[in-house]
């Protein structure tokens, strides 16, 4: 099974430079359908599903390589080999945030700057750190998943989403979360939880742009702030799109600040 058919790899246009988009937990490629293409028109553009998700090939999934985000960070950096990618923008969302800040670390060529949307290094509260859950609550969520799978995402995903007067959004995060396998689903959600990327942050040789969402359940306000003093070279954006999918709910207003960002390169 080669690289490209294992993760599903999309390519649009033919710029010199690639932007690389990965998605977050729950979701696939399609989550980046309304920008990704928005920059088409100036850089090889590429989508991918992570090995367990949209048309991934889910026979690659291994449990014990996927219990930490290292597994889907050696997956980003294959693909930028097989693509042969170098100094290419990164763009993640979510949990895939931090695999970007993994697979730069891993191959310091391959990324020129890092777009982190919705990003956090880890989701518990620790001392003086605001992650934005207690370990009750991260294991109850994940014992809430692994006894419902069903229930957990009709649950989650208006919580997740926000924007409750666009119902419409909500329904298609629950379906997108419905579709995944929930043997995957629930090892995901562990390895996504579970993490701190914390003491990683200080690899990140690369510019960074941290788009924080107002009214983020997943990713508070403190998060981004963290971020931003722990990241060389980063910047934050405070944006007046709310929820935690910025690329669904507000794609104008993230397309405009990732436009900002790679324009200043």
């Amino acid at each position: 099974m080669s690289v490209i058919n294992r993760n599903n790899v999309k390519t649009i246009g033919d710029g010199a430079q690639t932007m690389l988009f990965a998605h977050g937990f729950g979701c696939d490629q399609n989550m980046w359908r309304y920008v990704a293409p928005q920059f088409a028109d100036r850089f090889r553009v590429v989508t991918f599903d992570h090995v367990g998700a949209g048309g991934s090939d889910l026979s690659a999934y291994d449990f014990e390589k996927y219990s930490t985000l290292d597994g889907y960070a050696t997956d980003i950096v294959e693909i930028g080999q097989e693509l042969g990618i170098e100094n290419g923008i990164f763009v993640g969302h979510s949990v895939s945030a931090m695999m970007g800040v993994l697979a730069s670390a891993k191959a310091p060529t391959l990324l020129s700057r890092l777009v982190l949307v919705g990003p956090s290094p880890r989701y518990i509260d620790d001392l003086d750190y605001q992650g934005g859950f207690s370990r009750q609550q991260v294991d109850e969520l994940l014992e809430f998943l692994d006894s419902n799978h069903m229930g957990w995402s009709l649950a989650m995903a208006p919580v997740i989403m926000g924007n409750s007067d666009r119902p419409e959004l909500s329904e298609e995060l629950t379906n997108s979360f419905c579709k995944t396998d929930p043997e995957i689903a629930k090892h995901f959600a562990r390895a996504t939880f579970m993490a701190d990327n914390r003491a990683d942050l200080d690899q990140v040789k690369v510019p960074s742009l941290i788009l924080q969402c107002a009214e983020d359940v997943i990713a508070p306000v403190a998060v981004g702030h963290y971020l931003h003093a722990k990241l060389p070279e980063s910047t934050l954006v405070l944006m007046k799109a709310t929820g935690h999918c910025p690329n669904l709910s507000h794609p104008q207003e993230t397309v405009a600040a990732i436009e900002t960002f790679v324009a200043a390169a």
